[in-house]
């Protein structure tokens, strides 16, 4: 029974993503992309029909898993979604290993699973990864500049809202310096499937947004060293996000690409840490 249970979970599973990937074809404003995004959903549906003749009956697409993913590379882009949904090919591969001797033509599906991937690796074009650049350039510099600037403020100032108001205005200039310098550093550039406004928007955006949530705090408490605490909390939670982001959508290294930036961030506060403490001892400074 239990046997049987797993070649009809294998079924449900195949006629999903039969789904997932014809309507991600249909999302996808790249002809290449569609084209074999929809030749691998035909392969599925292939396996599916197979899988019926093995267990005799018909089985539903788990339309939730259908939204997820849907929703998924709606909101992060396409390389993100199906990067994580090739990351259950693995638990499918062990699968087919376990049938191979009741049912030889697994090792072909699983043949088709392996190639799947290979095809995704080759034909993905996001733009969200074509500008990651732009994003790691307004983010980094926003959570290492801005980590020490608070944590600088908090001693020099006792008042949250002075702290938070000034980090604001910092962040919102320099934003907008960071977008002029992503333009420029486009230009320079001068690739073909990054375009210079693209790069100033994503760059901008991902620096100011950095900055509300960092300040944010400041304006919510009236104790700086709380809000400082919360800041570098959300510090540690936008680079663990980003960085999953990345670790999926570009099959990288999550530890190591996390460790190096929150090393970076949080070493630069404490030292700015340590220049509000001098400042404010040197200067007498009380607010």
């Amino acid at each position: 029974m239990a046997h049987e249970d797993k070649l009809y979970r294998q079924q449900q599973h195949e006629i999903t993503e039969y789904h997932i990937y014809r309507q991600l074809a249909a999302l996808s404003k790249d002809e290449q992309n569609a084209k074999v995004l929809n030749e691998i959903a035909d392969q599925e549906l292939g396996h599916y029909h197979f899988w019926k003749k093995v267990t005799g009956k018909e089985a539903e697409p788990d339309k939730r898993k259908i939204r997820k993913y849907i929703r998924l590379a709606r909101i992060f882009g396409l390389s993100f979604a199906l990067r994580l949904m090739e990351q259950g090919e693995v638990d499918a591969t062990t699968f087919y290993d376990s049938i191979a001797a009741d049912y030889p033509e697994a090792l072909k599906i699983k043949q088709d699973e392996e190639e799947h991937e290979q095809k995704l690796i080759g034909i993905l074009n996001d733009e969200r990864l074509n500008y990651a650049g732009a994003i790691v350039l307004g983010l980094n510099d926003a959570l290492v500049e801005f980590s020490g600037t608070l944590a600088g403020l908090s001693f020099a100032f006792a008042n949250t809202l002075i702290i938070g108001s000034t980090g604001l205005i910092m962040g919102i200039a320099a934003s907008l310096s960071m977008a002029a310098s992503g333009y420029l550093a486009s230009r320079e550039e001068d690739l073909e499937d990054a375009n210079p406004v693209k790069s100033a928007i994503y760059t901008g955006s991902a620096y100011i947004l950095t900055v509300v949530v960092m300040v944010l705090p400041y304006f919510l408490l009236k104790n700086p060293y709380l809000a400082l605490g919360i800041m570098l909390s959300s510090t540690i939670a936008i680079i663990a996000g980003y960085t999953y982001y990345i670790s999926v959508a570009k099959n990288i290294s999550f530890r190591q690409r996390f460790f190096e930036m929150a090393l970076i961030s949080l070493s630069v506060a404490v030292l700015s840490f340590g220049i509000g403490v001098l400042v404010k001892k040197v200067f007498g400074i009380e607010v």
